[in-house]
C-alpha cells in the first residue's frame, strides 16, 4: 500500500544499465571449507543493470525467478562459484527492499545482493559482507522538466522512493516538511508514477536510476540529474551470526575486484548507459 509522508527536499541515486563488451568475469578460486551444495540468493527483479529476473513461481511467501541478469547477479554468481556452488544450483529469490531483512531472518534465503546499503540499523538485524560497490543517491526526473535542476529545487514537489530504503530514510531524516514522499514497495512502481505524472522525481542510487533511464522505452523521456549527495555502500546481506561466512565472502570479493571481474561485470551491465565506473571499495572496511 502506498504511503504519503511530508518531508524535506532532495533524494535519489544513479547507476546504470545496458550491455557493453567490458571483458570477462573470471571463474574464481574456490575458498577452503565451503559447505554449500546449493544457494538461495535474494536479488532485485526490477532494477535494470543491477538485478532483473522473470518470475518463475511463488511458494510459501517466496518468489523465485529465471533469466537473472545484472551487476548484483554477476557478483552473486562469482561468490557462489567460489563457495563451490555452480550457477545451476542457485535459486534466485525476489528480494524487494521491504522484504530483505525478513527473508534473511526467516532463513528463506542464504544471502541477499539487492543494491543493499550497509548501515548500522540493518546491521543490528543481519550481518554484512562487503562493501562491493559504492553508489550515490540522485534524482530521476522527466526530461521535459526544466525547472527541477537539482535537489535544491524540490520545495513543494512530490518525490517517490521505495519503502524501507536508505533513499527514503535520507529524505525523511533531512528534508521533512518541504516535500511529499510516496513509498511503494519497488522502484519500478516509482518510475511508472513518474512517467504518468503522479510524482515529480524518483530518488535512489544513481546506478539504479541510470538503469531505468537507459531502458529503450524511457530514452528521451527520463533523465538522471547527476548530482549525487550521499554514499551508499552495497553489501552482501547474511543471517545474523554469519561471522565466518562474512570473512570468506570478503576474501572472495577482494579477489573479484583484483582479478578484473568486478570491472568487467560493471562494464557489461551498465557500460552502455555512459555511467562513469568509480574506483572499487575495500571489502571488510
Amino acid at each position: 500500500m502506498t504511503r504519503r509522508i511530508a518531508v524535506g527536499a532532495l533524494a535519489a541515486g544513479l547507476l546504470l544499465t545496458g550491455c557493453s563488451s567490458g571483458g570477462q568475469v573470471k571463474d574464481p578460486t574456490p575458498v577452503s571449507g565451503a559447505t554449500f551444495s546449493s544457494l538461495r540468493i535474494g536479488i532485485s527483479f526490477d532494477q535494470p543493470g543491477v538485478g532483473t529476473a522473470t518470475v518463475a513461481g511463488e511458494s510459501d511467501g517466496v518468489t523465485t525467478g529465471t533469466d537473472a541478469k545484472g551487476f548484483d547477479v554477476d557478483t552473486a554468481t562469482y561468490i557462489a562459484k567460489a563457495l563451490g556452488v555452480s550457477p545451476d544450483k542457485i535459486t534466485w529469490v525476489r528480494a524487494d527492499p521491504v522484504d530483505r531483512e525478513t527473508l534473511l531472518e526467516q532463513k528463506k534465503v542464504d544471502m541477499v545482493l539487492s543494491s543493499y546499503t550497509i548501515n548500522d540499523e540493518r546491521a543490528k538485524l543481519i550481518d554484512f559482507a562487503g562493501p562491493y560497490f559504492v553508489a550515490h543517491q540522485d534524482l530521476l526526473i522527466r526530461r521535459n522538466d526544466e525547472e527541477l535542476t537539482g535537489p535544491e529545487r524540490l520545495e513543494g514537489r512530490t518525490l517517490c522512493a521505495a519503502a524501507n530504503t536508505t533513499s527514503a530514510q535520507n529524505v525523511l531524516a533531512k528534508y521533512q516538511g518541504n516535500i511529499a514522499l510516496v513509498q511503494p514497495n519497488t522502484f519500478s512502481e516509482c518510475v511508472e508514477q513518474l512517467v504518468d505524472g503522479n510524482v515529480d522525481a524518483v530518488t535512489t542510487d544513481d546506478v539504479i536510476l541510470a538503469g531505468f533511464a537507459a531502458l529503450p522505452k524511457y530514452k528521451g523521456v527520463l533523465k538522471v540529474i547527476g548530482k549525487g549527495f550521499s554514499d551508499e555502500p552495497y553489501g552482501v546481506g547474511l543471517p545474523k551470526g554469519s561471522t565466518e561466512l562474512v570473512q570468506k565472502i570478503n576474501q572472495i570479493l577482494t579477489s573479484y575486484i583484483s582479478d578484473g571481474s568486478w570491472q568487467a561485470a560493471l562494464e557489461n551491465n551498465v557500460g552502455q548507459s555512459g555511467y562513469k565506473i568509480p574506483s572499487p571499495p575495500t571489502p571488510g572496511k
